[in-house]
């Protein structure tokens, strides 16, 4: 019976991988991989010849059978177009049905734009949570963003260049205007990591080329169990109100500050202007 090696490879700069995984990719009889072509410029760099097959979310359900009869005879290696498989990528079917299987899965660590992007934020990550790719739009996108807004710990999440501009606008509208790092293709030439504003990133990224990987600062959690005083929003509401706040900047601070929601913090602010 053979192993399942989960191999990372290089997330743009190519002198990335690590021993391990040359010899890994190597030594095994077949490697499943996301992209073919993309694959094999990696394999040609380093004068790799072993044979590919496709494994991605549009035939993984036909490949895994027949990957599971590849371990029946030997090992195999699974590696997406970048990265970590399994990690907002094709695998994670590949590895549950190997292992339940009885075969041996076994990673072969190596480049994440998730660690390489927590790493150079320089934001508070002691504790963080990875969303990858928030849902494209309608009200499963929305819900995912009211959740986050709850949550304290900072968060990781992945966007493609074409939806970076509504990607930072709604998290403005449902977290208010909160620090992040956002990352452009990391690793790579024109690597750029951008520290600021929501607000002053979706100025900044007006022509955005390249993958991006988001670090949002956390905001104050709101515990189900010890939900926001009404009295203190109300009083919050109203110096905001003081202070000549517009309402949609006003509920945005309110979630920001105390973790409530923008059902919340707008009925509140509705309520501030009856007095």
């Amino acid at each position: 019976m053979g192993t399942l090696y989960i191999v990372a490879t290089p997330i743009g700069n190519l002198e990335d991988i690590t021993l391990r995984a040359m010899r890994v990719l190597r030594e095994v009889p077949l490697i499943a991989a996301e992209d073919t072509r993309v694959t094999r410029r990696l394999l040609s760099a380093y004068e790799i010849k072993t044979p590919l097959l496709s494994y991605n979310e549009h035939n993984q359900r036909a490949r895994t059978p027949r990957l599971l009869e590849a371990l029946e005879q030997g090992d195999v290696a699974l590696v997406s177009d970048a990265g970590t498989p399994v990690l907002s990528d094709p695998g994670l079917d590949l590895v549950q049905a190997a292992a339940e299987a009885g075969y041996k899965v076994v990673a072969v660590a190596g480049p994440s734009a998730l660690a390489a992007a927590v790493s150079v934020a320089g934001l508070p990550t002691q504790e963080f949570t990875f969303v990858g790719f928030l849902p494209r739009k309608g009200k499963e996108r929305r819900q995912a963003l009211e959740r986050l807004a709850k949550e304290g710990r900072a968060f990781v999440l992945y966007e493609a260049p074409h939806r970076i501009q509504a990607t930072l606008d709604d998290l403005k509208d449902v977290l208010g205007d909160r620090r992040l790092a956002a990352c452009r293709e990391l690793t790579k030439f024109y690597e750029e990591v951008f520290r600021g504003l929501l607000s002053e990133a979706s100025s900044h990224f007006t022509e955005p080329r390249g993958e991006f990987t988001l670090v949002v600062e956390g905001g104050a959690p709101l515990s189900a169990d010890e939900p926001v005083d009404a009295g203190r929003l109300s009083s919050f509401m109203n110096e905001l109100r003081g202070q000549g706040l517009p309402p949609n900047q006003s509920v945005a601070v309110a979630m920001a500050e105390l973790g409530v929601s923008r059902r919340e913090a707008y009925s509140a602010w509705v309520e501030s202007g009856k007095g």
